[in-house]
């Protein structure tokens, strides 16, 4: 008789393997979903801190006052990083960008002595860039100021756009996500639900019968999180493998946020998921649960 009730409670038992695979497959696109929608910013970051403004200078300016004014623009709160351009280092410039060399109709090197500065992302936006353009065109040492205008209010109208539709994507599939996780804890513990039910009629409370459930579904959450965790840093090594480009806009501190993401949203639904199931089936009665 012992033997016959304790092989009814091992058949009673879930499949834990299959939770912890579902919860650990639905983490892991979640996961590619998150690392997407950051590196979308962080390369919207890095495409706005690419864009160059010139500053070009009057052909008469003696250094005193190309220093004066290299120090003026470098204290301002905009500037990134800022760069002294000769002549001739504003000739290889431009034949770098794709340029005809003009040695065949010009003697002399008609480029003026510049001074090139990339601006804060904080700052990319038509008004900022407008404001600083104006406040430098009133400087006497500057002839003329340049930055690429159309392709600025372009880039940021893309950006707007791009970066709605992802969160919109990010929201959606987060939905999906908690869907199919307590789906998938909710099928394992249908397995258990005489279990439960056995537990309830011999007078265990509620409490005593969740404690267990809860900690295996803690255990599970953590397992399937940690897995996933592993197989999106996987791809990312293999993304970066692939494009150097994203190794260099990698954040360490936001890639450790979104692994904690993912571990705790698989153990807070496998959790909840787990007490829900627990307190269906006690609720039940005894006829119902065939």
């Amino acid at each position: 008789m012992v033997q016959n009730s304790k092989g009814s409670i091992k058949k009673g038992k879930p499949s834990y393997f299959m939770a912890i695979l579902g919860v650990t497959l639905v983490l892991f696109f979640l996961g590619i979903i998150g690392w997407s929608f950051i590196n979308a910013k962080k390369l919207a970051d890095y495409f706005k801190e690419s864009i160059e403004v010139r500053a070009y200078l009057r052909g008469d300016l003696n250094p005193k006052d190309s220093t004066a004014l290299m120090q003026y623009i470098s204290e301002k709160p905009y500037v990134r990083n800022i760069q002294f351009v000769t002549k001739e280092m504003g000739k290889k410039i431009y034949l770098s960008e794709g340029n005809d060399d003009w040695n065949k109709v010009l003697d002399a090197n008609p480029l003026p002595n510049a001074i090139y500065f990339k601006v804060k992302k904080e700052y990319l936006n038509t008004d900022s860039l407008s404001q600083i353009k104006a406040d430098l065109q009133q400087q006497t040492y500057v002839s003329d100021v340049q930055y690429p205008e159309a392709l600025v209010g372009k880039m940021n109208e893309n950006i707007r756009k791009i970066s709605l539709v992802l969160l919109i994507v990010v929201i959606i599939l987060s939905i999906v996500v908690i869907v199919l996780i307590d789906n998938t804890i909710r099928l394992a513990m249908f397995s258990n639900r005489f279990l439960i039910k056995t537990m309830q009629m011999v007078g265990a409370t509620r409490w005593f019968i969740a404690r267990p459930m809860s900690v295996r579904a803690v255990i599970n959450g953590a397992t399937g999180g940690v897995i996933a965790c592993v197989l999106v840093y996987i791809l990312i090594l293999f993304a970066e493998s692939q494009l150097s480009d994203l190794k260099s806009i990698r954040d360490t501190g936001t890639l450790l946020l979104l692994f904690f993401f993912l571990i705790a949203v698989g153990i807070g639904i496998t959790v909840l998921s787990t007490y829900r199931s627990v307190l269906k089936y006690l609720k039940m009665k005894l006829d119902d649960l065939y």
